[in-house]
């Protein structure tokens, strides 16, 4: 067999930025950047099939629900679909005063005036316009040298200026994009730039965007960050422009590289939302401004209703939010493990306790209720799930609170129907399981009719128990004296029933409130061979739950004869 070449030969690493004195690695975020969707420009064109009218206009919808305030409607130039919505926003008054659109152009002049047309009545535009800077770009797809390059970029900026001056109705803004700035010299770059501020001469008032994008990702996130700082540091009007970064996610560290180009001094953030983009995806707006959250930073945007936001994207861009996406997926916020169940029990357990403002939840950086997500679905039961998650499942779902050896004593009844049946268990699986683990359907051997508890004489200061059960199908009085309740009931099942049972554990607590709270509770007993049972039982009356615990015992204790 004859070994093939190592292919790591044909490729080249990327060049370190020389920028010895960095400041980003000691920064923070602590404010939200501005944020523009680009899911009805850069989004809809990377679908195996474009989004229609209807589709446009509900996706429209969303990111204005969401909050975003800067939107990129689409490629006016791309086709009628694209000129027309854009149109139809405009003239039917759906833009928001607060919210800017922007359209995206090459720099070709029909192109430039197409998109001028297309914004014909808007109030307040961004004319977003690019070309590619690159040596790839330059000598493979453009063959164009450094100077002409720069020479297109030049005048298309002054193409845009003619343009807006011949509408002076609406309030225009320009952006212009280096495009493949990621993989360009960076002294062109800023060449390039310059040359464009000359032409648009921005001012802190009236700033230009630039947009440095990661066109594609070919270097980790820190190169990227220190690509940022050093055109930051080197831009002779900063004060009058807006950096704003375009993140790819051809290594999959779109996320990480935003967040330190951010650190690294950029002022605005370009995506989608869920990543949709050419290839690997445009950065993901929603974990980018979740992950806010986690450090204390308030994103400016809404993901309070995440479910109708997952289903609105999947419709409109008909593919699917992987279950295990950041946030956002149906999993994310599910554990089946049995460590991570205690852990997160545990951790539910202790905020409630503390009944602070701060979250902090075992393997949960975010609160799910934060992002409309049900507490109940985030613990999920299968073979690998352990007593804490089956219990947390009774406790949410029926209000019941095992005591730990009941937990354990259950689980492993659970473990052996979840085997068995080699599927998730739902939690209607899980409650009749627990009811036929302890006794607590109907025809069971022992089934209680009715009890009276009474004093006996007051020297001895002991209680009467005298019950009507049904024992085998058959009505029949027992009883027994003790010092109270349980040790009576406990007396009478061994005289009129020969079950011995002692009491190793009894726990009670109450489900609910106010009138129609109900009463739980819960024994172990050993039997008279050393073996352990349990028992629950559920009633409005505290002492009927009692009485019902003990036959639940009683029960299991027979079934073990």
């Amino acid at each position: 067999m004859t070994m093939l070449q190592d292919p790591s030969v044909k490729y080249r690493p990327f060049p370190q930025i020389h920028l010895p004195d960095r400041q980003w690695p000691s920064r923070t975020i602590d404010k939200a950047p501005r944020w523009l969707s680009t899911d009805l420009r850069d989004g809809n064109q990377s679908l195996i099939d474009p989004m229609g009218a209807e589709k446009k206009n509900r996706f429209f919808d969303l990111l204005l629900k969401v909050g975003l305030k800067e939107i990129e409607v689409g490629f006016p130039s791309a086709g009628a679909t694209e000129f027309d919505f854009i149109q139809g926003l405009i003239r039917e008054g759906r833009i928001p005063d607060d919210v800017m659109i922007q359209v995206l152009t090459q720099s070709r002049r029909d192109l430039i005036e197409k998109s001028f047309e297309s914004l014909e009545g808007a109030r307040a535009a961004t004319v977003h316009l690019y070309n590619a800077v690159s040596p790839a770009w330059r000598n493979i797809v453009f063959n164009l040298d450094r100077a002409g390059v720069k020479a297109l970029a030049i005048e298309g900026v002054s193409i845009l200026r003619e343009q807006a001056e011949r509408r002076p109705g609406t309030d225009w803004r320009f952006e212009y994009s280096p495009e493949t700035f990621s993989t360009a010299e960076l002294d062109f770059s800023l060449e390039v730039c310059e040359a464009v501020l000359d032409v648009l001469e921005p001012t802190p008032e009236k700033p230009v965007i630039l947009n440095l994008p990661a066109t594609v990702e070919a270097a980790s996130a820190n190169i990227y960050a220190d690509q940022i700082e050093w055109m930051c540091r080197h831009l002779s009007r900063r004060g009058s422009v807006i950096i704003s970064v375009h993140p790819h996610n051809d290594r999959g560290t779109g996320v990480a590289a935003a967040e330190l180009a951010v650190m690294a001094g950029a002022d605005r953030v370009e995506g989608c939302l869920f990543g949709n983009g050419e290839r690997t995806g445009n950065v993901d707006l929603v974990t980018l401004a979740l992950n806010l959250y986690t450090q204390g930073v308030s994103p400016g945007l809404d993901f309070s209703d995440i479910e109708t936001v997952v289903k609105t994207v999947e419709y409109c861009n008909q593919l699917p939010v992987h279950p295990r996406h950041p946030y956002a997926g149906d999993l994310v916020f599910t554990a089946f493990s049995g460590s991570h169940q205690d852990a997160i029990k545990k951790g539910f357990e202790a905020q409630a306790r503390r009944n602070d403002q701060f979250w902090d939840v075992p393997y949960l950086p975010i609160d799910p209720a934060d992002l409309g997500g049900r507490y109940e679905a985030v613990i999920r039961v299968n073979s690998q799930s352990g007593k804490g998650g089956v219990a947390w499942v009774l406790q949410q779902d029926k209000g019941l609170k095992l005591p730990k050896a009941m937990q354990a004593n259950f689980s492993r009844v659970v473990q052996q129907l979840a085997d068995a049946t080699s599927r998730e268990l739902a939690t209607a699986d899980i409650w009749e399981a627990f009811q036929c683990a302890y006794h607590l359907t109907p025809g069971q051997p022992l089934e209680l009719i009715g009890f009276e508890e009474t004093g006996a004489s007051r020297a001895d200061q002991q209680r009467i128990f005298v019950g009507e059960l049904k024992v085998d199908g058959r009505t029949m009085t027992i009883e027994g004296r003790g010092n109270g309740l349980i040790s009576s009931c406990l007396a009478a099942l061994e005289s009129g029933c020969n079950l011995a049972l002692d009491i190793v554990d009894y726990q009670e607590h109450a489900i609910g409130a106010g009138g129609d709270a109900q009463a739980a509770a819960y024994v172990q007993c050993r039997t008279r061979d050393g073996g352990l049972v349990f028992g629950v039982g559920l009633d409005a009356d505290v002492a009927t739950a009692s009485v019902r615990a003990i036959l639940s015992a009683a029960n299991a204790a027979r079934a073990q004869l």
